[in-house]
This record gives C-alpha cells, sequence and structure tokens, in this order.
C-alpha cells in the first residue's frame, strides 16, 4: 500500500463538501473504514434506474470506478441488494449515494 494515500475519510468529506458547494444531494448510506476503506457510488436517477460504483485502483495506482452490474441500470431494489451483499463481503465499505440525472459520478478527478 502506498503510504501517502488521503485517509478514506477525508477523501469522502472533501467529495462530500464539492457536491455540496455544486447543489448535488449527497447520503453517505455505510460508513466504512476511516483509513483505508474502499468506496461504492449509488447514482440514484430514480428508483428504476440505478448504478452502482465500485472503486478499484488501475495500473498507475489511480482510482477508476466500475459498474458491478452487467446491465446499464438497476433499479433501487437490486441496487440495495448489491450494497448490502458488498457489505456483507466487505463490511470495511463506504456506501455513498449521489442523485444523478445522469447516472455519472459529478466529478471527472474523483
Amino acid at each position: 500500500m502506498n503510504d501517502a494515500r488521503i485517509p478514506t475519510h477525508l477523501w469522502v468529506e472533501a467529495f462530500i463538501r464539492n457536491c455540496f458547494s455544486n447543489g448535488i444531494s449527497v447520503t453517505v448510506i455505510n460508513k466504512g473504514e476511516k483509513l483505508g476503506g474502499t468506496v461504492l457510488f449509488k447514482l440514484y436517477q430514480s428508483i428504476d434506474s440505478c448504478r452502482v460504483l465500485a472503486q478499484m485502483r488501475n495500473s498507475k495506482d489511480k482510482i477508476e470506478w466500475y459498474p458491478i452490474h452487467k446491465k446499464e441500470t438497476v433499479d433501487e431494489k437490486e441496487a440495495s441488494s448489491l450494497i448490502d451483499l458488498s457489505l456483507t463481503r466487505d463490511p470495511d465499505l463506504w456506501v455513498i449515494e449521489v442523485e444523478s440525472q445522469d447516472i455519472k459520478l459529478p466529478f471527472d478527478d474523483y
């Protein structure tokens, strides 16, 4: 692990502040491990249209986001089931819900 990484709780706080300052609704569904927990995003467009993205690092140690489902979008019930399953496997996950009309992460630098 690269010791220069920002602790997860600070990264999450910065993301939330950025959302609030841009008028984007965001909720922390699950607080994970403060220093090294990974993050899941639930991007909520409507009850029938959500995406769940998992955090991964590429070969250059840069964060990338990948859907944890095969379909383009899932309904909210399926998104919640996927999140629950992920939390069963890793209770240290941070889960953040973002309201998103285009079901994309609101910022390119996250």
